[in-house]
Formats: structure tokens, C-alpha cells, sequence
């Protein structure tokens, strides 16, 4: 069982280039293998990365339901996790998952592409200190 301390794995360090590169489908693809084996915080960290990439996928796609829905989902399931886990900054995700999903909502269904681009979250990474 990993924990939220360690380095991240290979895999992690794929899926965050995929999410900030917006290849959400192919993130979720990713995390999908890293979050299934997995259990307590770290899973929970996974599976909500995941959600909120699926979200995003969701959003180009035109999905507004789906994108709300997993938006929140996946910060539901951060909510869980540390701070940062795996060298990414969890608090800096959830706001940003936040701040998109008011967003959203601000502008409606029907007006959900006319979204800030400057607001779609990245994965973000801190400094560890040993």
C-alpha cells in the first residue's frame, strides 16, 4: 500500500503530463491502472484526480451534467487526502476544480464554452522537504 508521502510513480508522473497537457481521457486511461489496486488515501487521491480529468474531457466534449457531476466527485474524494500527496498540491487542486465548476455554473449550460481557459486546473507539484 503506498502512501501520500512517497515519490510518485512513473505512472503518476505520465498522468500529470497528460492532465496539463489536456489529454484527459488519456490521464484517466492512467490513474484508472494506478487507482484500482489501491486503498484509504491514496486511492481516494487517484480516483479523484481521475474524476476531475474525466470532468475536464467531459467539458470539451460539451457535457455539462458530466462535468459538474465528476467535478465534484473528484473534490469530494480529495477532501480526503493531504495537502499534497505524491508531490502534488491537493489544496491547489480542489480550488481550482472549484473555481471552474462556479464558474460553469455561472455561465450555464448552454454558454459552458465560453469557459476562461485560464481557469481549466492543472496538476501542480510542491516541494518536498525531506
Amino acid at each position: 500500500m503506498r502512501h501520500c508521502k512517497e515519490s510518485p510513480p512513473g505512472q503518476l508522473l505520465l498522468a500529470i503530463r497528460q492532465f496539463n497537457s489536456r489529454q484527459w481521457f488519456e490521464c484517466h486511461e492512467t490513474l484508472e491502472e494506478l487507482w484500482i489496486g489501491e486503498e484509504g488515501e491514496v486511492r481516494d487521491f487517484f480516483q479523484g484526480v481521475l474524476q476531475i480529468a474525466v470532468a475536464l474531457h467531459h467539458w470539451r466534449n460539451g457535457n455539462y451534467v458530466g462535468t459538474i457531476s465528476l467535478l465534484n466527485g473528484g473534490v469530494k474524494l480529495l477532501g480526503n487526502v493531504s495537502d499534497a500527496c505524491m508531490w502534488v498540491d491537493v489544496v491547489q487542486l480542489i480550488s481550482d476544480a472549484n473555481r471552474m465548476r462556479e464558474a460553469l455554473e455561472a455561465l450555464g449550460l448552454g454558454r459552458m464554452n465560453g469557459l476562461d481557459p485560464g481557469i481549466i486546473p492543472q496538476l501542480r507539484t510542491v516541494s518536498v522537504q525531506p
